[in-house]
């Protein structure tokens, strides 16, 4: 019998063992799935929705609860592991609204009437990763049961509590034994079997674009939907005739928030070459005063890194030599404490090119419009970005010439629920959250009835 340590980032005091789920157990739990799925499905659309909005107010009641147990399993301040559970019981009330508002259309045709239905997929699995555990699992298993779907959902290995706990409330608000399972256990093992099993319609994951390269090609095999929300190495492009001040003290927040654990960290900051200087000193202090610390502590802005193996990838992109325009401060002793980092680096440089996932950013200038395009441009990524400038019409030209599927001009704001989020390139396939996020688990279904007379 596996099972898997859950273990406090900041502290490295054990928080739970949690048992890990075998094939056979996940081939059991989607035979359940399928079951009540069908059941569930059979359901008129207000009662799905009235099911769903007790669920949120489950949530609503038990989201400091909830917000505890992310601070002691991921690490995450209090504030943002708040704003996390609201987040799960936010989208539970949008998607509630979807189920009855998943309309087909009537399509003009000769001779009869043609009209569409959006029917669910079935059983979708969500694998979700370990830097946002509640709320990425949330657009997952949502807008899928708005939809008239079961869902499945295997947590990351270190992060599998607030996902339990979540499906006990499910429960416990009325929604259909089997119909939401939580799947703890290892990818290579639990999520393989689940990714491979013939019960499961669609596969939805948030991870590595290595890992997305793996569950596509499984999914392949059976023409398996799926939708993928991979990596980003986002810019942060700050022209000459942006507000400078209040770029700069942005700017910490859109690369050491989760500490950094974020696809959508703006940890490319290009800065037009005739502000560099003064955009450095600016953002100096700016990065200096983020607070790092106790989780638990209302004050803290950023926590500890998710595991020490995780803490040592990100130190591997800042060697003692490497150029740090600004380096933080990170508490000493017990927990997974690195400091907030800022590089001066060039295009090519490793650290401007791959994903770090940690409070590391790297500041490189350039001279003109034409340019900030192109380093925005230069990476396999392309999920999201921001851009500061007043000129309303460079505005909008970057916005259409940068290949990012989300930005954000003189802000850093890229997740609402209520607005589609999704990448270019390989930051993954598909799109979630937003008012088409119910289609997403649906198969478009087309009939035509004849209503000429019988001759």
């Amino acid at each position: 019998m596996h099972e898997h340590d859950v273990v406090n980032p900041a502290t490295e005091e054990l928080v739970a063992t949690v048992r890990a789920t075998t094939p056979e157990e996940v081939d059991a739990a989607v035979r359940r799935a399928i079951d009540a799925q069908r059941r569930w499905a059979a359901l008129a659309p207000g009662d799905r929705a009235r099911t769903l909005r007790r669920f949120a107010a489950a949530v609503d009641e038990h989201l400091e609860e909830l917000a505890l147990l992310e601070v002691r399993e991921a690490g995450h301040p209090i504030g943002n592991a708040r704003w996390e559970a609201g987040n799960v019981r936010d989208l539970l009330d949008y998607a509630a609204g979807g189920a009855e508002r998943l309309l087909g259309a009537q399509i003009p045709v000769a001779g009869g009437l043609d009209v569409t239905f959006h029917e669910p997929l079935g059983v979708v699995a969500v694998i979700a990763p370990w830097n946002f555990p509640m709320p990425i699992a949330a657009w997952g298993f949502a807008p899928a049961l708005a939809a008239g779907n079961a869902v499945l959902v295997k947590p990351a290995e270190t992060t599998p509590l607030t996902a339990l706990r979540l499906a006990e409330l499910a429960l416990e608000a009325g929604l259909p034994e089997g119909l939401l399972q939580v799947l703890p256990g290892a990818g290579p093992v639990t999520g393989n079997a689940l990714v491979g099993h013939p019960g499961v319609a669609k596969v939805v994951f948030t991870g590595s674009t290595a890992v997305g390269r793996q569950i596509m090609a499984t999914c392949a095999q059976d023409v398996k939907r799926v939708t993928l929300e991979l990596g980003g190495k986002n810019p942060n492009i700050v022209f000459a005739d942006a507000d400078i001040e209040r770029a700069a003290a942005a700017a910490p927040g859109s690369f050491l928030d989760n500490t950094g654990q974020d696809c959508c960290a703006r940890s490319r900051i290009l800065v037009q070459r005739s502000v560099y200087d003064r955009f450095l000193e600016l953002l100096e202090p700016a990065v200096l005063s983020w607070v790092t610390g106790d989780p638990a502590d209302p004050g803290t802005q950023m926590g500890p890194l998710v595991s020490a193996a995780h803490r040592e990838r990100v130190r591997s992109y800042v060697p003692e030599t490497a150029p740090a325009a600004i380096r933080g401060n990170a508490p000493a002793g017990k927990g997974y404490w690195y400091p907030a980092t800022v590089l001066e680096g060039r295009p090519g440089d490793r650290a401007a090119v791959e994903e770090i996932f940690g409070p590391v950013a790297v500041v490189i200038p350039f001279e003109d419009e034409e340019e900030a395009v192109r380093l925005a441009n230069a990476t396999d990524y392309g999920l999201s970005g921001s851009l500061w400038t007043r000129d309303v019409a460079r505005a909008l030209r970057v916005s259409r010439a940068v290949a990012a599927g989300n930005l954000s001009v003189n802000s850093h704001s890229s997740v609402r629920y209520w607005t589609p989020f999704g990448g270019f390139k390989r930051s993954g396939l598909g799109r979630e959250l937003g008012p088409d996020a119910l289609s997403a688990f649906t198969e478009t279904k087309n009939v035509f009835i004849d209503t000429e007379e019988s001759k």
